[in-house]
């Protein structure tokens, strides 16, 4: 390595400090194993603290509901794309999950012997657990922190994954690293498992934090992973509309509200979900967040209104949403809550199975960078916190696994560095926004595309931005490319030039590889076998 350059060793590195990735981390420890946990941030700073809902969860103490009838509820909400056989295993892993997070200090809502539930949209039943009113990702996150400053977890913030490293056989012999001032350091392991959350910094404006910037997506695909289902980019029904000309993070107005009574209205006072959906104002995220940027569109407004008022005690069990609604002054007890779509929670990412293992010998994914089959082609609520547990708790084990025999670092294939595509932030964003959100076509598709690439430059990424940019350039000609694949609407993914459900793309998922070249190929798999084999 170069002057100035650092290196050190783990047994195994883990991108990302949110529920998946601190959950791996701490379990592996347990196992005996080196894990050193990398963040370019502050270690809070990712998507899991700003998770309000709950962990949608059956722990066998609410009457009629059953893992059967949660597996239901994930593949109607699906579309078609769900792999049962891996949702099956997720969802039943639920209740240990949750058991053990309460074990490392996590506090819920309600009596130890029998927690308060509530309901998300699609759900048919009672069944989201929650902890402080609104403030679930925030107590999960605490309590892992806690777990891991207990357990003597090394986390080394401030530092920015820019990339994979492997050997020779292709196989994974570490992580590059650069630090705030662009100094690399190189984190030699056998094992690596990425759980760097999701995309939402593709968008103007999204209810992720500023670190959502596709870093694992970039990072699997130039390591030789393989993305499917890149194109269902979920966008939250109610994120709150604080005005005009504000791009940047929208604070989440939870679903749990509409839950506990709060219903949706457009400007005119009329029902936005009436005659849409059996479920009107509860159905699956896409179908809410559909209807209403179509109204939106129809009427030539900027938002609609999500009215609490009837909730009882709402500001009592929704701090968190009364308190960004009091920030742009109102009163969540008394005024109608300002309310429109934005991008939430990518349901696709590097494939896995349920283990979180990819197709790189070494490279593991967990949490919303992954696709493990669990969400297809729309996520049901608050599965994802859920998601993050169990498939993190189940990559530690099987990195112990993998690892349990006689191993060797091999020397990492020297590679010349060369230049990507760097694409301005705002140009990027400002296409995506326009062209890939809920309504696509095949031309505006195109279009930002080109946009892309005419605002891209080639660059040897240094800092946290550069890598970041360029993180986001490849992410976001994936996700065009797919979307352009797929000439249906499904899920989240809506089509204007193709409204309909099409047949040919029932059990179809999309697949996102680059070839050595750094070309992007666009494939399909069977989404019911779309994890690693």
């Amino acid at each position: 390595m170069s002057a100035g350059e650092w290196e050190t060793t783990a047994d195994l590195v883990v991108v990302g400090s949110g529920v998946a990735g601190l959950t791996a981390a701490l379990a592996a420890r347990r196992r005996g194993l080196r894990v050193l946990v990398v963040t370019k941030d502050v270690p809070d700073a990712g998507s899991t603290r700003w998770a309000q809902g709950g962990i949608a969860v059956v722990l066998g103490d609410v009457a009629g509901d059953s893992v059967d009838a949660h597996l239901a509820d994930t593949l109607a909400a699906g579309g078609g794309l769900v792999d049962a056989r891996a949702a099956a295993e997720i969802l039943a892993a639920g209740p240990r999950a949750v058991t053990g997070l309460r074990a490392e200090g996590a506090v819920f809502d309600g009596p130890a012997a029998r927690l308060a539930r509530t309901r998300e949209g699609g759900h048919s039943a009672l069944r989201v657990v929650h902890a402080g009113g609104d403030a679930t990702g925030a107590e999960v996150e605490r309590a892992l922190l806690a777990a891991g400053d207990r357990a003597g977890l090394t986390v080394l913030a401030g530092h920015a994954a820019s990339s994979v490293l492997t050997g020779p056989d292709g196989s994974v012999q570490g992580l590059e690293v650069r630090d705030a001032d662009g100094r690399a350091g190189r984190l030699a392991a056998p094992a690596v498992l990425l759980a760097t959350g999701g995309v939402g910094g593709l968008y103007e404006t999204t209810t992720n934090p500023d670190v959502a910037t596709a870093d694992g997506w970039a990072l699997a695909l130039r390591a030789g992973a393989t993305l499917a289902d890149v194109e269902f980019v979920q966008f939250h029904p109610t994120a709150l509309f604080t005005g005009r000309g504000r791009p940047g993070r929208a604070p989440l107005v939870t679903e749990a509200l509409r839950g506990e009574g709060a219903v949706l209205r457009d400007t005119t006072g009329a029902s936005v979900t009436a005659g849409v959906h059996p479920l009107g104002d509860l159905a699956p995220r896409d179908v809410v967040a559909t209807a209403i940027t179509r109204r939106i569109a129809a009427l030539g407004v900027d938002h609609v209104w999500l009215d609490a008022t009837g909730v009882p005690d709402v500001v009592a069990r929704f701090p968190t949403v009364a308190a960004s609604c009091a920030a742009i002054g109102v009163d969540l007890a008394r005024d109608p809550v300002p309310v429109r779509p934005a991008a939430h929670y990518s349901c696709g990412g590097v494939v896995t199975d349920t283990h979180g293992r990819t197709g790189v010998p070494g490279l593991w994914a967990a949490g919303e960078v992954a696709r493990t089959g669990l969400h297809g082609a729309n996520r049901l609520a608050s599965n994802s916190l859920l998601e993050g547990l169990v498939v993190g708790r189940r990559a530690a084990d099987d990195v112990a696994r993998a690892l349990a025999g006689p191993r060797r670092l091999a020397e990492p294939t020297e590679t010349h560095a060369r230049p990507v595509p760097v694409a301005d932030r705002a140009v990027l964003r400002a296409a995506l926004t326009r062209s890939a959100g809920i309504g696509r076509d095949a031309a505006g598709l195109a279009a930002a595309s080109d946009a892309v690439e005419a605002a891209s430059t080639l660059r040897l990424p240094v800092t946290r931005a550069e890598t970041e940019d360029a993180a986001l350039t490849l992410a976001a000609h994936a996700l065009l490319a797919a979307a352009g694949s797929r000439t249906e609407t499904r899920g989240c993914h809506v089509r204007t030039d193709h409204p309909a459900t099409d047949d040919h793309w029932q059990r179809a998922s999309s697949t996102v590889a680059l070839d050595p070249d750094g070309r992007l190929h666009v494939g399909t798999t069977d989404a019911r076998h779309g994890g690693v084999a």
